[in-house]
């Protein structure tokens, strides 16, 4: 009889919040440290870069992840966002708690894929480069330290940097579900490249937001990562917990297009 893998997929969260029951799912109190206890483990125990979620966000609970957690797959969802295998239709009327990703669906996808990755995010009027210059709190200056930072660092992944910035998609959000070894090498490479990116960007005058610009890049990283080791990978949808206005979410994309910075 094969042995049960264990997988621990965790719930980065910032404040109370329903959490899924299923074991599979470890909440996680990301930016945990110096901050009042929430009832959920913080990402501040044995080594971590907790005091660093001001700029770096839920990629130090990844952090902590990798250093502290012992299992055989490891992912990251966020407490608002978790990945479903329920068509929108069959979601429709019900609680979004019951059509979350649960142990028994994740271990047949696993059972021939070595990663789960959300459904590619499409901007389809422009690039992920030219996304991320026109969003309100990300600056192409810092796209640039980036990008040298790669060069300078992990030359080999200097195309793939190239050709990822240049799709009109990319695995949003900061989730994914992996192999352990798979998560070791990614997080190694990753955490290399933006701890220095963290480290070089002058946030002076920067707002809450702009100062995050190394977690913003975070989201397209294990596409560039990818692109060059080729994962095999299924994509599911992404269930969010709180109703979301397309429309106005859709106006904004727009408006940032036309008024850049606006």
């Amino acid at each position: 009889m094969q042995e049960k893998k264990k997988i621990q997929v965790i719930v980065a969260t910032h404040k109370p919040y329903r959490m899924p029951e299923d074991p599979i799912y470890y909440p996680l109190h990301v930016g945990h440290a110096g901050k009042p206890d929430i009832g959920y483990p913080g990402d501040d125990t044995c080594e971590n870069i907790s005091a660093r979620n001001a700029t770096l966000c839920e990629l130090t609970g990844i952090y902590w992840a990798w250093k502290n957690l012992d299992a055989d797959y490891i992912g990251l969802v966020h407490y608002r966002r978790h990945f479903t295998v329920k068509p929108y239709w069959a979601r429709i009327g019900h609680d979004p708690f019951e059509c979350i990703l649960s142990g028994p669906e994740l271990e047949n996808i696993l059972a021939d894929q070595d990663m789960v990755l959300p459904k590619r995010r499409k901007y389809y009027i422009e690039t992920l480069w030219s996304h991320y210059v026109h969003l309100p709190y990300t600056f192409e200056k810092d796209l640039l330290t980036l990008q040298a930072i790669i060069r300078e660092k992990a030359p080999a992944y200097a195309q793939a940097f190239e050709t990822v910035m240049h799709r009109k998609s990319a695995h949003m959000f900061n989730m994914f579900i992996m192999k352990r070894e798979i998560f070791d090498q990614y997080c190694e490479w990753l955490f290399s490249i933006l701890l220095e990116v963290d480290k070089q960007l002058d946030v002076t005058g920067y707002t809450p937001m702009e100062a995050r610009a190394a977690a913003y890049f975070g989201e397209f990283m294990l596409d560039v990562w990818n692109e060059k080791q080729k994962i095999s990978y299924k994509e599911l949808p992404v269930l969010f917990m709180e109703k979301q206005n397309w429309l106005v979410k859709g106006g904004r994309f727009i408006c940032r297009k036309i008024f850049p910075k606006a």
